[in-house]
């Protein structure tokens, strides 16, 4: 059971100066005005006078009278939680819940009492039940350790925190009860000094207790119960200033019509509602200082919550009395809190203020000392608090303009890129209200004015100049999409984005530069492709969602509207900037938002030959890849055969094609024929053409005009020669990748002839060989796009093209031999694995760009993982993974995931080659250190420990489970092993084999064997060694000795790690958090005969090996005494210092009984000590934050400079509740200290300012 602690300080509910009752102590006796406070004395509540006897209930019903409540029966005084019950269902109406209560009260209100409390009690999830013999005689105190040790320790779930929905309907009805039940109670119950009074000291004293259910249920009780009796005192304070102004009327009358006993009336009400109103004040200020001060830095966020969240409400609702900095400070220090859910609640409960103007000028100094906070939080790292902190910026935008500077702003606006949508919409809105809401009065009287004369017209040139300025012109699709929710007029405004594009500046107007032009159509591309697709860019969102009807309708009217106009403008567009590849390339893509039926219904066809005239036109001028493809896509978009534009589109671009290929064709002819060195002029002109080809080639089928025969004759020439001009090269072996693929799919598609597929193959198997030519060209440019293309080549036509019951393609399947995979490998060594400094073939040179280097990376990324999709797929030989896997620690940076998703896959494929290939990789890497340094190496070399920690990262890439990867370790012990013994010493068997060193790097894999499996790999071993090898003991043989010893330690030791100093596992802080396997022994009949399909692993032998109780991971670093990690001391037991008693050198059984005992020994002390921390733990300090670290983070108090300007002028004295109209204010002197002053979550180098 948790220990419950004393409750600290007896806490009082004053009713009068002179008159107090002990909250901590005692339930008080309501009736107990009569009680004196008198020699330090105080009469105990729960022994009731003489006098008192007789009134406990209106009808002077006795402590033992009737046994009922709210008609239920009570048996020995305890009560039967049916009130708990009712709630917890919610059905009921809760009014007439708390109405049968109220009756219960007015008939015997102990009774009634000790319903509510059990009520507080069964709601913490408490099984204890308070009776009636131990509310008349026990304290608070003593009645709160009672039910702590009746609290069901075993599970950590509550009402609060259970899950399904009847617990999550819990809370609202909880909260609704409480609520209702001081509403019901407002006007009577409440004054009576006892009810309340009982119900406070109880939540308080609950609220300090160290169970955590008690705790968060009466925190939220306590909230919500202030919460009530705020909304209480603001209804009093309406009608005290109407009674007053009524008495104020009555007085001013003559003398003749005054009348005095209407005067005598409003005086008698004032008196009541001011007594009234200091009861409250008084009842408001026990839970603000005896629970709000303290739960508010409470451990669990939860319950920070919670208080942050009632205290808004407070403010928010009766501003008068609590808007001000001394309960506004307790929101603006939260803001600092650790937990994202409480200072998500912090800005919450400031929205709510600044969203009402009238508070804005109570909010000036908290606004001037947090300001800075809130904008830093428009970075938290939980999205949820950035967009809200961006939300309230905004309401503090409109509150006053002059709050936020222009760097504060600036902050704001840069996140309308945020790849977060949510985050960026707020941005966005922000961004709005900030430089586009604002009309000026001159603009109303042309709201009607359309195209440039517009209002919207200033507004978007505003945008340009912003996107311009944020300097991030590759996002203008993000900026729209961050706008997209609050600025839809202007940005659907496309008539006054194409005037502004078209017409003539007006008299005065500046006109838009050529840098504003590309950005407006770059933004207008944007918002068009926005209207018609209806979702966010790339990058943001989960995914497409389901349109509504609505949102379907408005899709289908945009992009009516935006044919309608751009099919009218657009060919004037493309005319008037038709030499700019920029602005060209971005308007050739609106076509493809088009509904292009409006062509025929519109009668536009005539704009639609102006726009075919204006492509073809483009076509010819431009050689740019990205005009280019942009032409092949419009015309791909506008080719549409369920459109009756089809044919007016295909017989253009049909011309089109048609002498692009009869002048390449002729070009060709005579570039090829030339003896002499091809002109330049020449070589421009093919290549050109050979572009618009290529380019078109990518989106439309153009077979019939036979493009293979003419690219294959130029490639071969390029062969032959060597003098192709690199741009040619790279564009005919595009071309003809393209070609092959048309004849795929046509093949695929239709019912192709055995003719068809013999051709397709012989024209594959020529090109791959073509770019196998070309692997080895002396052009990096061209190596990197052979390469490319035979990769793709490759994975297309590999066996996965059969799958889908498309069987008839066998023939087309191609699998590269053994010398075109040493070649591509050969160029991933040389073109992948290299330093940024050396590949200065990339980026013409400018390798100190920082984007060139970005984008060099990014293609060697992209080379990369082309050839590891060859592995995965098998296409080609796994082994060749091995010198991709070794490169995995060298450029783990650059490449590390790459290679990590490559070990994934093949080891899903293929365990035990995946293993092989592992192993494979370091025996290269082995090989290499060998033949630069020679066999006489050091041993603690960075280069040996590189490839140590390389095979410690391997071994973590087996996971956790033993069995799945058991075969695939085994397999790569063996061939280790025989790595290690392969190459025997010259010198004779005296000396280590040249590779025993391997071994030093293979103990790194021991700790995945099974035990069972440690002592097979132990014997297989033993093959390899002679009797004199194992008596060895100089430093040569060590990795032999370690490798041994790890065999023959537990599962979880790894001796070599230890002994080499470098391997980094972490064991201890993993450990630490591992519970012991004491007394379990588990013997996998199941993993034993698993084995029995490995080849050489011997079941017989792992039968023999004793089966060791699992070693609690603690005792491996932390039990252990120091001297046993000594590899000197830990060798002796192993290898006996008298070699020449022959004695064997190992005595197996010995050893393992003593590491058994050992092990069991340190299980022990492990369960003792791990018993012992949880009594301390039960019996030791409170969880109350008298010696917790402040919840609030360290970025608070950064520096002493910033808090004294933070608190300059704020008076931060934890105050009483002041509400503004009373008066004659009785205060209770003898509250709980309050320990937890908000000074303790500050430096001690601040405390000395003057607020506190």
């Amino acid at each position: 059971m948790i220990a419950a602690p004393e409750i600290p300080t007896d806490f009082t509910l004053l009713q009068e100066s002179e008159t107090h009752f002990s909250s901590d102590t005692d339930f008080e006796d309501i009736e107990g005005k009569s009680q004196k406070q008198g020699k330090g004395k105080t009469c105990k509540k729960g022994k009731k006078g003489p006098a008192e006897k007789g009134k406990s209930g209106n009808g002077g019903g006795k402590p033992g009278g009737p046994n009922r409540m709210n008609g239920h029966h009570q048996q020995n005084g305890v009560e039967n939680m049916m009130l708990f019950e009712v709630v917890k269902m919610g059905k009921s109406a809760m009014q007439s819940v708390v109405d049968d209560w109220i009756e219960s009260y007015k008939h015997d209100r102990d009774i009634a009492l000790l319903d509510l409390i059990n009520f507080f009690i069964q709601c913490s999830g408490c099984k204890g039940v308070v009776t009636a013999e131990m509310f008349r005689h026990m304290q608070n105190s003593e009645i709160i350790r009672k039910m702590t040790e009746e609290f069901d320790e075993d599970s950590g779930d509550y009402p609060l925190t259970m899950a399904g929905p009847q617990w999550k309907k819990f809370k609202s009805s909880f909260c609704e009860f409480i609520g209702v039940l001081v509403r019901q109670c407002q006007y009577s119950i409440i004054y009576d000094e006892y009810m309340m009074d009982t119900v406070i000291s109880l939540l308080t004293g609950l609220s300090d207790s160290q169970v955590r259910a008690f705790r968060h249920t009466s925190t939220l009780a306590a909230m919500k119960l202030m919460t009530a009796l705020v909304n209480v005192a603001l209804n009093l304070s309406i009608n005290m200033d109407n009674t007053q102004r009524q008495y104020e009327a009555e007085r001013n009358k003559i003398i003749g019509k005054r009348a005095n006993d209407r005067l005598e009336l409003l005086l008698q009400k004032r008196k009541e509602l001011q007594e009234n109103q200091d009861e409250i004040e008084n009842m408001m200020n026990a839970i603000f200082k005896g629970v709000f001060v303290h739960r508010y830095r409470d451990a669990i966020a939860e319950i920070r919550a919670i208080c942050i969240e009632e205290i808004g409400i407070w403010m928010k609702m009766y501003s008068d009395a609590f808007l001000n900095d001394s309960y506004l400070k307790y929101v603006g220090w939260t803001m600092h809190d650790k937990q994202g859910e409480v200072r998500l609640k912090c800005l919450t409960a400031l929205q709510g203020l600044y969203y009402n103007k009238e508070l804005n000028s109570k909010l000036e100094l908290f606004t001037s000392r947090f300001k800075d906070r809130i904008v830093s939080m428009t970075l938290d790292k939980e999205y949820d608090v950035a967009v809200q902190a961006i939300k309230l910026l905004t309401l503090v935008l409109q509150s006053s303009e002059e709050v936020l500077t222009a760097e504060d702003c600036e902050n704001v606006y840069h996140l309308v890129y945020s790849a977060h949508r949510p985050v960026a919409v707020a941005a966005g809105e922000f961004l709005y209200k900030k430089l586009f809401s604002r009309r000026d009065a001159e603009d109303d009287g042309i709201l009607k004015r359309r195209g440039r004369q517009s209002p919207n017209a200033n507004l978007v040139k505003t945008l340009v100049f912003f996107f311009l300025e944020s300097e991030l012109h590759e996002h203008a699709a993000y900026l729209v999409d961050s706008m997209w929710d609050c600025a839809t007029d202007l940005l659907k405004d496309w008539e006054c984005m194409n005037s502004l594009l078209l017409e003539e500046p007006l008299n005065g107007e500046e006109p838009l530069t050529d840098r504003q032009e590309s950005a407006l159509i770059e933004i207008m591309l944007c918002t068009i492709r926005q209207a018609a697709e209806c979702h966010p860019p790339v990058g943001r969102g989960t995914g497409k969602r389901v349109l509504t009807a609505k949102e379907k309708k408005t899709q289908l009217d945009d992009r009516t509207k935006i044919t309608e106009l751009f099919a009218v403008a657009l060919p004037q567009l493309l005319a008037k900037y038709s030499v700019d590849a920029e602005k060209v390339t971005n308007l050739l893509q609106l076509p493809q938002y088009f509904d292009l039926e409006i062509y025929t219904t519109g009668r536009l066809e005539k704009h639609l030959d102006a726009l075919l005239r204006q492509i073809r036109d483009i076509v010819e001028k431009h050689t740019d890849i990205d005009v280019l493809e942009a032409c092949s896509k419009t015309y791909h978009a506008l080719c549409n055969e369920e459109f009756t534009i089809f044919n007016r589109v295909d017989i253009a671009r049909s011309q089109l094609i048609d002498e692009l290929a009869d002048k390449f064709n002729r070009l060709l002819e005579d570039f090829l024929q030339e003896g002499e060195e091809p002109d330049e002029d020449d070589a421009y002109q093919v290549l050109s053409t050979l572009k618009r080809i290529t380019a078109f080639h990518n989106a439309h089928d153009l077979s019939r005009w036979d493009l293979f025969g003419c690219n294959y004759k130029l490639l071969k020439t390029g062969i032959e020669n060597g003098d192709m001009p690199e741009q040619i090269v790279i564009h005919a072996l595009q071309c003809t990748h393209y070609v092959i693929l048309w004849q795929l799919a046509k093949v695929t598609e239709s019912s192709s002839t055995k003719e068809d597929l013999l051709r397709l193959k012989k024209q594959m198997r020529v090109f791959c060989q073509i770019c196998q030519h070309y692997l080895t060209n002396v052009n990096t440019a061209v190596k990197e796009q052979a390469f490319t293309i035979l990769c793709d080549v490759l994975m297309i036509f590999s066996h996965q093209i059969m799958t889908g019951g498309r069987d008839m393609l066998e023939p087309l399947v191609y699998t590269p031999d053994s010398s075109l995979q040493s070649e591509l490998l050969s160029f991933i060594l040389d073109h992948v694995f290299i330093d940024q400094d050396d590949d200065n073939n990339s980026a013409d040179g400018q390798q100190d760009d920082e984007a060139s280097k970005i984008e060099a990376l990014h293609k060697r990324r992209n080379l990369l993982a082309a050839f590891c999709k060859l592995i995965v797929y098998t296409v080609v030989e796994m082994n060749t993974a091995a010198d991709i896997f070794k490169q995995y620690m060298k450029y783990y940076n650059d490449y590390g995931d790459i290679i990590k998703e490559t070990m994934s896959k093949t080891r899903q494929i293929d365990k035990i080659q995946c293993a092989k290939t592992l192993i494979l990789s370091l025996q290269q890497l082995f090989n290499e250190m060998i033949q630069e340094n020679g066999y006489n190496f050091d041993r603690s070399s960075p280069t040996f420990s590189g490839i140590k920690e390389l095979a410690r990262r391997f071994a973590l890439t087996f996971g956790l489970d033993q069995l799945k990867t058991r075969e695939a370790i085994a397999m790569l012990h063996k061939d280790g092993i025989e790595f290690a013994f392969k190459e025997p010493n010259p010198q004779g068997e005296s000396h280590p084999p040249l590779n025993l060193a391997f071994l030093d790097i293979l103990s790194e894999f021991s700790s995945k064997l099974l035990r069972q499996d440690k002592r097979t790999v132990y014997v297989y071993l033993e093959k390899f060694m002679t009797f004199q090898m194992s008596l060895r003991r100089e430093d040569v043989w060590l990795p032999l000795m370690s490798y041994r010893n790890s065999l023959l330690a537990g599962g979880d030791d790894d001796t070599m790690s230890v002994i080499s100093g470098i391997s980094s596992r972490g064991s201890t802080v993993r450990n630490k958090k591992t519970k012991p396997a004491t007394g379990k022994r588990k013997v996998p009949e199941a993993e034993e005969s698993s084995s029995s399909d490995s080849m050489w692993l011997n079941r017989e032998q792992s039968m023999h090996t004793p089966v060791m109780m699992q070693t609690p991971q603690l005792t491996s670093t932390i039990m252990r005494e120091p001297k046993r990690l000594r590899p000197d001391e830990n060798y002796m037991g192993v290898y006996p210092m008298q070699p020449e008693h022959h004695q064997p050198p190992l005595d197996y059984k010995q050893q393992e009984e003593a590491a058994r005992q050992q092990q069991e020994r340190a299980a022990m002390n492990y369960v003792k000590l791990r018993s012992n921390l949880q009594h301390a733990i039960r019996r030791g300090t409170s969880l109350m934050e008298d010696d917790e670290e402040p919840i609030v983070e360290d970025v608070m108090m950064s520096s002493e400079g910033r808090i004294e300007d933070l608190n300059e002028g704020m008076d931060f004295d934890t105050m009483d509740i002041d509400l503004p109209p009373s008066k004659n204010r009785r205060e209770r002197t003898e509250l709980k200290p309050d320990f937890f002053d908000p000074a303790s979550i500050m430096d001690e180098s601040v405390l000395g300012v003057s607020m506190f």
